[in-house]
């Protein structure tokens, strides 16, 4: 998952800005691997000066660019785990050929270079980033898109949301005046540009690509000033104005009033073919065509969608209590019924009995901003946050429908929508896995690292589930970097295919079997350390195709170069397991779906205590999710007793 920074600039660092909010304070004071928890709170009222959130980014490393030959050579040391002899030889002349002098290779690596060295661009990556996310043209609902199941809570469903609307209020806050200290990791300070992508972001449909809408902008200048957030309930939109006109927000009295008149005036389900936000779930230039209809149709249609893209964020009330914690899932990752708008990037989503999750666009945010977020909402009750936040009684805020006009072409687009995405959603198989008995401090009892041991565990569950290994991707972190997003790392290393050949093999003993384990758990570290320095071949080479697409007639590189068909580049990324992590107490699951029509997506929980993953795979090929899931149960036993003997 991993889960675009902008790239104009934000203004004045280190100010208070007018943001609608109350300011506090006028000195300057101030919050994975896959996905690493970086966890930050509120700086105290009247504390100590302390770094205003975004004053170092400027001062942060660049992304290194990699050269040529070191990612050709990775490139084949990563696939060859993966390929015969004869697909690694035929590997090899592309790579040679692609690495010529005269190769397309080093045209299309100049290119990058002069890319990298331009006026403005912050990193070689920042058009690659738009592509990979904003380019896509599948649906994003259930493709994209993630979720986090929050912990549980003994509140109601109209207190728990109040209580997260109040929350994400504080955190606005927060981020409009640089209160939140940037986060260091290992004594390196991390980016924190994500933060202002947070509130009213909203990916807008095109028919080649996507945009994203999003304040701290050319167009958008600063924080949002915007006022209102978007309720669902039963299928129909609301707009709620949260803050009030003197800026103060509301107080959570006044929330929970308005959360119950939305449900008041909500009561009767939108008819078919009336709730729009069923077109976010379509294919993106389908949806781009419905949305330019909407437009043409009505001009009330623009200033509905303008509210929609303009809001703070979503909050979408279920009527219904999942059955249990697969279903609550389930419904975060692919729930409908008319209410969600996918391509906001945060949508809260409460359920009747008070559970709670988001569900979150990707194309801005990575899961380490995510987890910051929900690492400051969710351990501070409501009414912390609301006197924090400086909200006061106002009486219940304004709440009006959104409404859309729609002629029988739209509603019939509208109803062939929601049919087409819940036939995708039932077409497709998830599971939710849980140790009560494993967690990070077992590993490191055996002395391994955690991640080291739930990735040689999964590698172990898919050889026996499916009698092979297959490529696996695994979400990096590289926030330590100007802009810096993700890397793509590939788990299968030549030391773990011999540790699973090892484990399956009857006449291997226990000590040739532990120190298989070792070698490849020391593999797997040492790749995710070269993988945080971007010393990594995937996005480095898939830039170079995306400049020969985009640029080849005027380079002279007319045609795709041959490397890119070659089994080595292709088998590398022809996911078997996509894999990230979500490592926070605040959460008990996070998910997101498969990649490819074979492959499992593993989203995890690793916690000191307890691990917790959830599974998503199409339903064609469940049988060989559901194998993975017990063989894994079975790998981690097995490890654990490979180790501790």
């Amino acid at each position: 998952m991993a889960l675009v920074p902008g790239t104009a600039r934000a203004g004045e660092r280190g100010h208070a800005r007018d943001t609608g909010l109350p300011r506090h304070t006028t000195h300057r004071r101030t919050g994975v691997k896959a996905q690493v928890n970086t966890s930050q709170g509120s700086a105290p009222q009247g504390s100590a000066t302390t770094t205003p959130t975004f004053a170092q980014e400027d001062a942060l490393p660049r992304v290194p660019l990699p050269t040529l030959e070191a990612s050709c050579e990775r490139l084949l040391a990563w696939c060859a785990p993966l390929l015969s002899p004869g697909e690694l030889a035929a590997s090899e002349a592309e790579v040679a050929a692609f690495l010529d002098p005269d190769g397309p290779g080093q045209v299309l690596q100049a290119a990058l270079e002069e890319y990298n060295s331009s006026e403005g661009v912050h990193s070689w990556l920042d058009t690659f980033w738009p592509y990979r996310y904003l380019g896509r043209r599948d649906r994003i609902a259930l493709n994209a898109n993630f979720f986090f199941l929050f912990r549980d809570s003994d509140e109601s469903q109209v207190e728990r949301a109040a209580g997260l609307i109040a929350g994400a209020l504080d955190f606005k806050r927060q981020i409009d005046e640089e209160l939140i200290p940037p986060v260091v990791q290992r004594g390196q300070p991390q980016s924190m540009e994500q933060l202002k992508y947070l509130f009213s972001s909203t990916r807008i449909p095109g028919v080649e690509q996507d945009t994203s809408r999003t304040p701290y902008s050319a167009e958008r200048p600063g924080p949002s000033r915007e006022r209102h957030i978007l309720v669902f309930f039963r299928g129909n939109t609301f707009r709620m104005d949260v803050i009030g006109e003197g800026g103060a927000p509301h107080s959570l009295e006044d929330l929970e009033a308005g959360l119950r008149e939305v449900m008041k005036a909500g009561a009767e389900p939108a008819g078919a073919g009336a709730s729009v936000g069923h077109l976010t779930t379509m294919a993106r230039a389908d949806w781009a065509r419905a949305r330019a209809s909407l437009l043409d149709l009505d001009p009330g249609n623009a200033e509905s969608l303008r509210t929609v893209e303009d809001a703070l964020f979503c909050v979408c009330l279920e009527d219904f209590a999942p059955s249990g914690v697969q279903e609550a899932c389930d419904e975060l990752l692919y729930g409908d019924r008319g209410n969600r708008w996918f391509d906001k990037a945060v949508s809260f989503v409460v359920f009747e009995d008070g559970r709670a999750g988001l569900n979150v666009e990707h194309c801005q945010l990575d899961g380490t901003t995510i987890l910051s977020f929900v690492d400051a909402l969710l351990p501070v009750p409501g009414a912390v946050h609301s006197e924090q936040s400086g909200a006061r009684a106002q009486g219940s805020p304004a709440v009006r429908p959104v409404e859309f006009r729609l002629d029988e072409t739209l509603r019939a687009q509208v109803r062939s929508a929601a049919e087409a995405f819940a036939e995708y959603g039932r077409s497709t198989a998830t599971r939710t896995v849980s140790f009560d008995d494993f967690g990070s401090n077992q590993a490191k009892a055996l002395g391994v690292s955690p991640d080291a041991f739930v990735q040689v565990a999964y590698q172990l569950a898919h050889q026996r589930a499916k009698g092979h290994l297959g490529a696996t991707y695994e979400s990096i972190a590289t926030r330590q970097y100007k802009h810096g997003r993700t890397e793509a790392m590939r788990v299968v290393t030549p030391e773990m295919c011999a540790f699973v050949d090892a484990m399956d093999d009857p006449e291997a003993d226990t000590e040739t079997r532990r120190t298989a384990f070792r070698a490849a758990a020391t593999a797997h570290v040492t790749r995710a350390k070269e993988c945080q320095a971007v010393e990594a071949p995937e996005q480095h080479l898939w830039e170079l195709e995306l400049i020969q697409r985009r640029r080849g007639a005027e380079l002279g590189v007319n045609e795709q170069p041959s490397l890119f068909r070659s089994a080595g580049w292709l088998k590398m990324r022809e996911d078997y397991l996509s894999t990230s992590s979500a490592p926070s107490t605040n959460i008990q699951f996070f998910g997101f779906g498969s990649t490819s029509s074979r492959c499992i997506g593993v989203a995890y929980v690793l916690l000191p205590e307890r691990f917790n993953l959830y599974l998503s795979t199409p339903l064609t090929v469940a049988d060989q999710m559901h194998t993975f899931a017990e063989k894994l149960r079975d790998a981690v036993g097995e490890l654990r007793e490979l180790l501790a003997e």
